[in-house]
């Protein structure tokens, strides 16, 4: 093999691993998987969002269906507000509930969606009214410890 392959071929690998640090940096700011199909919107109030991003995923039965839009504060009732993105061929009854969990114990943050059995469907700017907040760990453990420090010393046998 000639000079002229060694040197397609190191510029091949180059060129593969420039693929693969994009895909990677796409995978890390969640748009690999970019939907650009016909969407509709939902919103939802939450007292607390925990560490929910714009652009995560929102899940029902473990299938991406959307993605967070937006987050902003409702100055009224000073609750998380979140409008979602629902891709349109996916319609949810009008009690559908929706909670902010997490994927695994330290993992990224999601909305995920539970049907309700209503007939009628929820249509683009209806609002979620059935929702669970995001379990913040760092108020579970400081529940723990409170809870550990009110029982008092443990008596000895």
């Amino acid at each position: 093999m000639g000079r002229k392959g060694i040197e397609s071929l190191v510029g091949v690998f180059v060129l593969l691993g420039f693929v693969a640090i994009f895909y990677l940096a796409l995978k890390a700011a969640n748009l690999a998987s970019f939907n650009t199909g016909e969407t509709y919107t939902l919103t939802a109030k939450f007292d607390n969002i925990g560490g929910l991003k714009v652009r995560a995923p929102v899940r029902s039965a473990g299938v991406t269906v959307g993605r967070v839009a937006s987050i902003t504060l409702d100055t009224r009732t000073y609750q998380g507000l979140v409008t979602l993105e629902i891709q349109k061929s996916i319609e949810f009854p009008a009690d559908t509930s929706a909670k902010i969990l997490t994927a695994g114990l330290l993992g990224d943050q999601y909305i995920g969606l539970e049907p309700g059995g209503d007939d009628k469907m929820l249509k683009s700017g209806d609002t979620i009214k059935m929702t669970q907040s995001a379990v913040v760990l760092e108020n579970l453990i400081g529940q723990f410890l409170y809870n550990r420090a009110a029982e008092g010393p443990a008596e000895k046998k």
